[in-house]
């Protein structure tokens, strides 16, 4: 037994647990190598959009084969217009088009300030059947100053020319009828094309302010 395992082995309560003095600078020097171990996945920012007044919000480069899922962040997404929806659309033309068809579902939780109704549900009203609209992923935002949305989406493997392409998002927001509401959309873009384009928008009005940052999840 080598000095390192017989110094471990000392330390090891009946408990299982190793003490604190097991390992030292004298310990720690005299490893030559440590295992491999798998690294956690890891975001990897691509780009950042600042909305001020902005009509819509495109990101038409940065989704390709380097990833496998892309994750888009909403920070502080304010509506310039009060009770508007948050909505997507993907292209397979660069941006020229947005118009990919999908096919979706969306539902709901919600509570108001005064804790007075609750409330979970299925929307039918946002999802989508076969259908080239702008995909609604967050409803009746409110439009005061300090309301705002804020939230995720992921795209998986949107450079695929095989299968369909799957996305899911998860929305905290502020509803103009003072409701803290969550909504959850999930769907995919019925097309084996390349989806190489993703544009964000209001159903009226502008994106008064608010931050969309785009990341890739490094593969392992």
């Amino acid at each position: 037994m080598g000095s390192i395992t017989r110094s471990f082995a000392n330390n090891i309560g009946s408990s299982g647990i190793l003490s604190a003095s097991a390992v030292t600078n004298a310990t720690i020097e005299d490893v030559t190598s440590f295992s491999s171990a798998a690294s956690p996945a890891t975001l990897v920012l691509i780009s950042t959009q600042t909305a001020s007044s902005s009509a819509t919000i495109s990101f038409t480069s940065g989704l390709d084969s380097t990833y496998d899922e892309y994750i888009f962040k909403f920070i502080n997404i304010h509506p310039a217009t009060d009770n508007t929806h948050f909505q997507f659309n993907m292209s397979t033309d660069s941006g020229s088009n947005y118009n990919v068809t999908k096919t979706s579902s969306f539902f709901e939780a919600y509570q108001n300030e005064a804790g007075t109704q609750t409330s979970l549900n299925y929307q039918d009203g946002y999802d989508l059947a076969q259908s080239t609209s702008f995909q609604t992923i967050s409803y009746a935002i409110g439009g005061n100053s300090d309301e705002c949305i804020g939230g995720s989406m992921q795209l998986f493997n949107p450079s695929s020319t095989t299968y369909v392409k799957h996305y899911i998002s998860r929305i905290s927001l502020y509803n103009s009828g003072d409701y803290a509401v969550e909504n959850n959309c999930a769907g995919y873009g019925n097309t084996t094309s390349a989806i190489n384009a993703v544009q964000f928008k209001f159903s009226s009005g502008n994106i008064d302010d608010g931050i969309i940052k785009l990341y890739g999840v490094k593969k392992s």
